[in-house]
């Protein structure tokens, strides 16, 4: 079975349109899983210049599947004990959500697997 390695990662700036109102980040924090193939989230890293509490939202398909909050001008490293499968035909997706108006950069780190 062949194993591809993905990575989403980068970073971004943000302006929060509030906690209960999460936006995507940027296009390239997006992944579409091929017919086919399963991907596994293995880690999430996050950084976060804002004074405020934020959260990063993993989205299957629309839906959120995992939340990862960053407190003000801190970082997080969660390394992903149960790993769902996701199926091929499925979209990946990072959203932020932060209160209403606040501006900062997030910085965006997640491993996964493909196969």
């Amino acid at each position: 079975m062949l194993t591809k390695n993905l990575f989403l990662q980068g970073i971004f700036p943000f302006q929060g349109a509030g906690m209960e109102k999460p936006v995507p980040i940027h296009s390239e924090l997006s992944h579409y899983v091929p017919d086919g193939f399963i991907n596994q989230t293995l880690y999430f890293r996050g950084g976060n210049s804002s004074p405020e509490l934020i959260t990063v939202v993993l989205l299957r398909n629309g839906v959120p599947m995992r939340y990862f909050p960053i407190g003000a001008k801190s970082d997080v490293h969660v390394p992903l004990r149960v790993v769902e499968d996701i199926e091929g035909g499925s979209a990946v997706e990072l959203y932020l959500a932060a209160p209403e108006g606040v501006k900062g950069s997030v910085v965006i780190d997640l491993g996964m697997v493909e196969h």
